[in-house]
């Protein structure tokens, strides 16, 4: 597992939608630091009520200035903010169902999670929204 490590092609050229960037990728790294370690699951179920909380509000922070940015993807840019809201819920049931296996899955999946939506939707708004 590895850690993400911020990189340009997150940027959008919006100060809050990066800053909000870095910080999911810091909670992101915070939480495989801690994955690494004996399993604790207060502490991990904690760190995902986090990173969940952040995404949500991270997410509508961006829908309010794609709709103010009139952009044109926004629909599509939605729809994948909420396949990605059930996706890390489903991770958090996961975990809280099954800790060791849920361990797992987000070792091999979270990182993907997060870069895959950053690399592809959101890149797409540095046009629109830098």
């Amino acid at each position: 597992m590895a850690q993400i490590e911020w990189k340009e092609e997150f940027s959008v050229g919006n100060a809050s939608i990066d800053q909000e960037h870095e910080l999911l990728i810091t909670q992101i790294n915070n939480l495989y630091e801690q994955l690494n370690l004996p399993l604790d699951t207060h502490t991990i179920e904690s760190m995902l009520a986090d990173i969940q909380a952040e995404i949500s509000t991270h997410f509508a922070l961006e829908e309010l200035l794609m709709q103010e940015a009139a952009f044109p993807e926004f629909e599509d840019h939605k729809q994948d903010h909420e396949r990605l809201l059930d996706q890390i819920d489903d991770m958090v049931f996961h975990f809280a169902e099954d800790p060791e296996s849920g361990k797992a899955l987000l070792i091999n999946r979270l990182s993907d999670w997060f870069s895959t939506h950053f690399k592809g939707f959101d890149a797409r708004l540095h046009d629109q929204l830098g």
